[in-house]
């Protein structure tokens, strides 16, 4: 069964959707944000119940919080096996830090050529936050593409630490 949740936060309300799956598990399936380029809507069929997402809710209030570096939870996405080692790599990168469109190219094999299949595959990243693509930058040390708008990805690597806090 598939269901959504909304929950507020600093980045406006997260869409939370998820899916039950045949061992009884729960997975969360996608995150997104108001706005979100892509973003995605509760699906037909699915209900709203918010039960299923206590743990989810929980690590994004201790995450933003400050309280938590990194997220403990099932996923249930699918993507081709290219966006899947993209977003493996992306899974990797540690809290706190930046890596660019050409280092995650790097990790998957790819070749220069191919750092533009690296940002379509990132940018069509489900799981907004949890996956950290906000990670992702510029060889120039630029913030570029994120989904969810430039600056709630400035919010991010600002709040990880990765970026120093704008005074006034």
């Amino acid at each position: 069964m598939t269901v959504h949740s909304t929950i507020d936060s600093p980045l406006g309300e997260l869409l939370l959707i998820g899916h039950d799956r045949a061992d009884g598990s729960f997975a969360l399936a996608s995150l997104s944000v108001p706005g979100q380029k892509g973003g995605a809507t509760p699906p037909a069929g699915s209900h709203r119940d918010a039960a299923p997402f206590v743990d989810v809710a929980g690590q994004l209030d201790a995450y933003f919080a400050g309280d938590l570096h990194g997220f403990a939870l099932d996923f249930a996405t699918r993507g081709s096996a290219f966006q899947e080692q993209v977003w493996a790599a992306l899974d990797a990168i540690p809290y706190g830090t930046t890596t660019s469109y050409g280092e995650i190219a790097a990790r998957v094999g790819t070749s220069r050529a191919g750092v533009r299949a690296v940002g379509t595959a990132i940018g069509a990243n489900p799981l907004l936050l949890v996956r950290p693509c906000h990670r992702v930058i510029g060889a120039d040390g630029a913030l570029r593409g994120y989904a969810g708008g430039l600056d709630r990805k400035e919010y991010l690597l600002t709040h990880e630490g990765a970026l120093p806090a704008r005074l006034g």
